[in-house]
């Protein structure tokens, strides 16, 4: 197949699956066309089989914004018309199912491009919930060939937001080939020179991520006579916070902030614990990434992430905010080796066997000819 897929690049989750997603197409034989302003940051080559097409702006005075979803409608039919496109996969209801869904009629008398839409969960829970967004968003799921949600719970809340339930389940994925424990790394020693046990997390830094609270955590956790150290991965808007809390609570000389990086599993794969204390998470992508690296997770039990973690197998999970009781899990795991490498193993089988590309790339793969097939059939 032809495939195109959009993603928002350089933030969240969706972008991360989207981008995997297409190299995994690639390397089954597809021909994968990336539609973006800029290159998704989970694609570090393209090759004969994926290709980079930009979203390119215009410069023009009248306009206060750039029209970023008219531009990318405009791409999106030029290289489906283009590289004969068999269906446009968009990432992330608003705007890209918009965008999809127009250029798809405007160039459906030449040539019919389904467009299947993933919603990943604040595109749902939080843009497409609001008053303003949520007319369109409706529209765009109900115009789509075809709909799926990242997990049981974001399927549920489409359904009670906007009384759609024409949605299939696809969970995210991980591929063991890539995510491993690797306790003897080089970077074990840098992050942890004096044998310090290693917290770590994840994420966009937005404030739904509670970064925070993680910062709390490892002064409890220090407090209780524990060696760790904390190690931040990621940028965003809350960072600032989180650096002034550690600094109230002395905590700075104890966290490592990297920023923004290309490999997560190099982080994942010499961690001792894995912090995800988020209000909101429609699936826990980085507790995924986690398990397979064999890392026990302590995150809050909220969305879909019960879903991904087993509570007392493979992690804790808490109520959003119970700093004390995550804490308290977190000592548990690292006062107790046997435990922690157990949680690890079972965390690591569990991604393998659930959410592995083996097990979910063919579901994507049999729901994309299930939607062609449909168009065709309604177009004859």
């Amino acid at each position: 197949m032809n495939i195109g897929i959009t993603v928002y690049p350089t933030y969240g989750g969706s972008g991360i699956v989207g981008s995997e997603l297409g190299r995994d197409l690639a390397e089954r034989g597809h021909n994968v066309h990336f539609i973006s302003s800029v290159l998704p940051t989970r694609l570090t080559e393209l090759n004969e089989r994926i290709h980079f097409h930009e979203v390119e702006m215009m410069s023009y005075a009248l306009f206060e914004h750039q029209p970023y979803d008219l531009a990318l409608a405009t791409k999106m039919a030029t290289v489906a018309r283009a590289e004969k496109l068999d269906l446009l996969h968009v990432h992330y209801a608003i705007p890209h199912s918009i965008s999809a869904i127009l250029a798809r009629e405007s160039i459906k008398q030449k040539r019919y491009v389904p467009v299947i839409t993933t919603l990943h969960g604040t595109d749902i829970t939080l843009v497409g919930a609001d008053r303003s967004y949520l007319p369109i968003t409706r529209y765009g799921l109900q115009q789509s060939d075809g709909v799926t949600a990242v997990s049981k719970f974001l399927k549920q809340a489409t359904i009670e937001t906007f009384d759609f339930d024409d949605v299939e389940v696809i969970p995210n994925f991980i591929c063991g080939k890539h995510y491993f424990r690797t306790p003897d790394a080089p970077l074990r020693k840098e992050l942890a020179p004096n044998g310090e046990r290693l917290l770590v997390h994840v994420s966009n830094f937005r404030a739904v991520k509670r970064a925070v609270d993680c910062v709390e955590i490892l002064a409890k956790v220090r407090a209780a006579g524990e060696n760790a150290k904390l190690v931040m991965v990621g940028d965003g808007p809350e960072l600032s916070a989180v650096r002034y809390r550690g600094e109230q609570l002395g905590m700075n000389g104890n966290v490592v902030y990297v920023g923004k990086q290309a490999n997560i599993a190099d982080y994942l794969g010499v961690a001792d614990v894995f912090l995800l204390p988020s209000e909101l998470e429609s699936f826990g992508l980085a507790a995924l990434e986690a398990q397979a690296c064999e890392v026990p997770v302590i995150a809050t039990r909220i969305g879909g992430i019960p879903e991904v973690v087993n509570e007392g197998e493979s992690g804790f999970l808490s109520d959003v905010g119970d700093i004390e009781k995550m804490s308290v899990d977190t000592l548990k795991l690292l006062g107790n080796e046997e435990m922690r490498r157990t949680f690890g193993e079972r965390g690591r089988d569990l991604a393998i066997s659930r959410y592995s590309t083996e097990k979910i790339i063919p579901q994507y793969i049999a729901f994309y000819e299930k939607t062609i097939n449909k168009a065709k059939t309604a177009a004859a």
